[in-house]
């Protein structure tokens, strides 16, 4: 340590002395003296004295004093409170922030409607239901449609009334309705060379009741379940004529889930009797459907067999295939699905008047056989609010019914079926637009060829259809609404002698072909909520005011006008 110490002490005084050497100015003298071998040539003058200075790091002592210690108490300012330690590391459930009763929707359940206008139009609609019970419902509606053209005769008049209940249990849901329908009607139709000719049209009238009742268990999750439906449905039927129908039909289904697979039995009985002045039919069907359905991600395919018994007036057995199949390719944007069956249609003089209005009481029924139908295509969406389908499908039917002109009474029509194998190709397209809750776009275009088998035309069969619906919401109290249908051109046929009796084989040298031209039906209508219970709209029906003709000789009524208001309770 001392030697340490002579080094410091050692180093401090040479930087001393080199400081005090630069202290001093040097100064020459002008007489030089010589002493022996030594010459003096410099005066040295000391400008201040010297004062030597340490640095702090020696002054600094290298060995602390270890007794040296200070005891220090910090002063605290708060108290200890015993708790005890919970170990529950569970992450505690956040409690949800009560919210303030919020006002429940006041909901309008009931309505009615009332209306008139140009053509005589008299228009009644009023809908009553039970409320907003979701496992008990009820309603009915009630509806009165006239109208009446410029033409003799040319009016129609139609009332609807309808009452249904459902009820939603735990297992099951049950449903049923009555239905009331009647039409009434003029053969107002004309021949424009016969300006004379059906003057004072005849009246027509068809009575149609019908009663339904289904019930159908209740969804479950189990990948095992066993889910069933039921359903029976009758009517009768008849016109001013003394034609009568009546028929009953009975539904039941039966599905069993095996995780991906399901298992199935749907089976049918459809009983048919029609009576006219000279003809009485009987006819009836039998339907078995057993199938296996494999449903896993994406894909969808079921498999089965249709199995057709027919008795009565007619019988025979068939079966056909029956396979249908989906492919999601891109979820919710692409999927493509195909179809073959084949199936047997129990045709019936409701169905046929519900197309045809100005049918003769005495028709012939029998069934159309669908041998095989073919249908492929595409569906998906392209975004919010925009869907599309699209299918092409290919048919061959065995006696397709068509309408003709009745011989003897030219505005009346015959159902005749065309003998044979029947080849219908055809293409069908859906799309829907919606950009927002202000605008709505649907739109439908229908292609078909046919290849009849017998007949030399499809009577009455457009090959083009097309058919567009527009929605525009301006605010809430007001919007529009547009329609138009387009139809390509008809073919028809005119007897110019009786044709044999009962109609089997064609006779082309006693047939004329009537071409019917295609039309344009456009609509608008305006609708105004005046308050939360009136409001008032407006309707204009063929507003280009064309002949549509439908079917030879009825020209559709033309251009007119009708509004009202509705009343909401």
């Amino acid at each position: 340590m001392k030697f340490n110490k002579f080094i410091y002490t050692t180093l401090v005084l040479v930087g001393s002395a080199g400081l005090a050497a630069q202290a001093q100015d040097v100064k020459k003298t002008e007489n030089t003296e010589k002493t022996d071998d030594k010459t003096i040539a410099e005066e040295i003058e000391v400008v201040r004295p010297y004062k030597p200075i340490l640095a702090e790091a020696v002054k600094l002592r290298r060995s602390p004093d270890l007794n040296d210690v200070v005891d220090y108490k910090a002063k605290f300012n708060y108290s200890l409170t015993d708790k005890k330690l919970e170990l529950n590391s569970d992450i505690n459930k956040l409690q949800a922030q009560q919210l303030a009763a919020a006002r429940e929707e006041e909901l309008i359940n009931n309505y009615a409607k009332g209306g008139f206008g140009s053509a005589t139009t008299t228009l009644l609609e009023a809908y009553i239901n039970t409320g907003k019970d979701e496992a008990l419902q009820a309603g009915g509606y009630f509806r009165h449609f006239g109208q009446e053209g410029k033409l003799p005769g040319q009016k129609f008049n139609q009332q609807e009334l309808s009452v249904f209940g459902r009820s939603i249990t735990d297992l099951a849901t049950f449903s049923g309705r009555v239905n009331y329908q009647r039409n009434g009607l003029r053969f107002y139709g004309q021949d424009p060379s016969q300006p004379d000719f059906n003057l004072d049209p005849a009246k027509q009238a068809f009575n149609f009741i019908e009663a339904e009742g289904e019930v159908v268990n209740r969804y479950s999750t189990d990948e095992n379940a066993l889910s069933y439906a039921a359903k029976i449905n009758g009517y009768l039927w008849g016109d001013k004529y003394d034609a009568r129908e009546n028929a009953i039909t009975i539904n039941g289904y039966l599905n069993k889930r095996i995780q991906s697979f399901n298992l199935g039995l749907a089976a049918g009985l459809d009983f048919g009797s029609t009576k006219s002045i000279t003809t009485k039919i009987s006819n009836n069907l039998l339907r078995l459907n057993p199938y296996i359905r494999l449903q896993a991600s994406g894909v969808k395919i079921n498999a089965g067999i249709n199995f057709v018994q027919e008795f009565g007036e007619f019988s025979t057995t068939r079966i056909f295939p029956l396979v249908t199949a989906d492919f999601t390719l891109v979820p919710d944007y692409l999927q493509i699905f195909g179809e073959l069956k084949g199936d047997v249609n129990r045709n019936s003089m409701k169905a046929f008047t519900d197309e045809n209005p100005f049918l003769n009481s005495d028709i012939r029924i029998q069934n159309t056989i669908e041998k095989m139908s073919i249908t492929a295509g595409i569906k998906g969406t392209g975004g919010p609010g925009f869907g599309y389908k699209i299918k092409a499908y290919h048919k061959k039917i065995t006696d397709m019914p068509l309408y003709v002109n009745n011989f003897g009474a030219v505005n009346r029509f015959d159902v005749i079926y065309d003998f044979g194998n029947m080849k219908l190709t055809g293409i069908n397209g859906e799309i829907t637009v919606q950009v927002s809750d202000a605008l709505r776009w649907t739109g439908g275009l229908t292609m078909e060829q046919y290849k009849p088998a017998s007949e030399s035309e499809s009577w009455f069969k457009p090959q083009a259809r097309l058919s567009s619906n527009l929605l525009l919401n301006v605010n809430e109290q007001l919007s529009f609404n547009a329609a138009v249908y387009m139809q390509g051109e008809t073919k028809a046929k005119v007897y110019t002698a009786q044709p044999v009796l009962p109609y089997s084989v064609p006779d082309p040298s006693i047939e004329n072909i009537v071409t019917m031209k295609g039309f344009v039906d456009l609509g608008l209508g305006a609708d105004y909520k005046i308050n939360k219970q009136f409001g008032a709209f407006l309707k204009v029906n063929n507003l280009m005011n064309s002949n549509n003709r439908r079917f030879l000789y009825y020209d559709n009524i033309g251009l007119n006008v009708f509004g009202g208001i509705t009343y909401s309770f």
